[in-house]
């Protein structure tokens, strides 16, 4: 299948949004930066520095790309207890950004922006020096030569007079890291025009009243695109749908809540998956992923488990992350372990204190955010995996789950 650039309305979830992040001393005009890229007042501007303080979102379609999310940050040289706080929750944006522009003021690259291209390149993460305040003062030619050097992109622009602004947007959509602009397959490789894909969806106290959740939505909506047909049930009307269809599924996708008992009902012949682990494919690294919930096996007494969500949320009584998960890994392995949970944007600085890290499917996440937590985990020797994935290994049906994506050296979970 050919790869699909992403494209949306303002409305697009933020999970496939792209993450464009500005850095800079205070003053050197991130806030009229993203309102000239923009054009709207998104962002309170003035003279007086350190006027932005938490950072700043700004949804925006950046034509022909598609949705973004622009974040105007404090000043990385903010002063005083607060200044340190501000600086601290500005790193944290970087930790999620698919690209940074290194704002630079008419004073050019200093020993502060400096040091964020050095961590920029060591986080992987891309970026575009930008020399804004043009009007004012030309780079220096070091700083040019500087940027050359070290394979940084440079715009040269000016927020005040708009000169240069349409050429940051070309260079910035240049700049996007080529997995943003290619959209992996969800679903659409897997079937094909005229298939029939059922949706076993179980209707929990969890569920969003009046309305499927997103992995769901985003499922169907792919089905859809490839011109198959899709069929919606519950757990308990297999058996109805089946006599009913005049010829059997193409592939069937389930809930991981209930695999053990759609593995049972669905025929052994037909493919069988569930929406966590074309999740898991989607949104980061499947093999990675299937390896982390082999590791379930090697837990002992006194492990550390890190739950990981990707969203904060009501906790429910039988909450999937925070109760069900923990259960059955304690009843799966019999061992007593430790389990600590974040959510959201929160993920330790140090993992070593882990033995496995299990992530829900990251539908509020892009995917080089699920990526790099995947990657930051590798880099630490900390296996992960996620909650489909998790929890069909406990139920003893990975092998059958993950047929549908291996590659040879993993058909020993066949």
């Amino acid at each position: 299948m050919e790869n699909k650039k992403i494209k949306s309305e303002n409305g697009a979830p933020r999970g496939v949004r792209c993450i464009i992040t500005l850095i800079g001393k205070r003053n050197a005009g991130k806030s009229s930066l993203i309102n000239a890229i923009s054009e709207q007042e998104v962002s309170i501007v003035s003279d007086l520095p350190g006027t932005t303080t938490d950072p700043v979102a700004k949804p925006y379609e950046l034509l022909p790309f598609g949705p973004v999310t622009f974040y105007d940050t404090a000043g990385i040289d903010d002063e005083g207890d607060i200044g340190e706080k501000r600086i601290k929750a500005t790193k944290k944006v970087l930790n999620r950004s698919d690209l940074v522009l290194v704002v630079c003021d008419e004073n050019g690259l200093g020993d502060l922006e400096k040091n964020i291209i050095r961590n920029l390149k060591e986080m992987a993460v891309a970026c575009l020096i930008v020399f804004n305040k043009s009007d004012i003062a030309k780079p220096k030619e070091a700083d040019i030569a500087f940027c050359h050097q070290n394979a940084m992109p440079v715009s040269i622009v000016s927020a005040r007079t708009g000169d240069g602004i349409e050429a940051l947007r070309v260079k910035i959509i240049d700049v996007i890291p080529q997995e943003m602009k290619d959209e992996p397959a969800l679903v659409s490789d897997l079937i094909k025009k005229g298939d029939t894909v059922m949706l076993i969806v179980p209707i929990d106290p969890g569920a969003p009243k009046g309305r499927l959740i997103l992995p769901q939505v985003q499922v169907l909506r792919e089905i859809l695109d490839s011109d198959a047909l899709a069929i919606v049930l519950k757990e308990t009307n297999i058996k109805n749908a089946f006599d009913i269809m005049s010829s059997p599924p193409a592939l069937v996708i389930t809930d991981s809540q209930v695999i053990l008992k759609v593995s049972q009902d669905v025929p052994q012949e037909i493919p069988l998956t569930t929406f966590s682990t074309l999740f898991a494919r989607y949104k980061g690294d499947i093999y990675a992923q299937i390896d982390g919930a082999k590791r379930i096996d090697e837990l002992k007494d006194g492990s550390k488990v890190l739950i990981s969500e990707a969203c904060s949320h009501h906790v429910q009584a039988d909450d999937i992350g925070r109760v069900k998960i923990p259960k059955w890994l304690k009843e799966y392995t019999g061992k007593n372990l430790i389990f600590n949970i974040t959510a959201g944007h929160d993920f330790p600085d140090d993992l070593n204190e882990y033995s496995l890290v299990i992530h829900c499917g990251g539908c509020m996440f892009n995917r080089v955010e699920m990526i790099r937590r995947i990657r930051e985990c590798s880099r630490n020797g900390v296996p992960v995996t996620n909650y489909g994935i998790a929890i069909s290994k406990i139920q003893g049906v990975l092998g059958r789950i993950v047929k549908p994506f291996l590659r040879t050296e993993f058909q020993s979970y066949i």
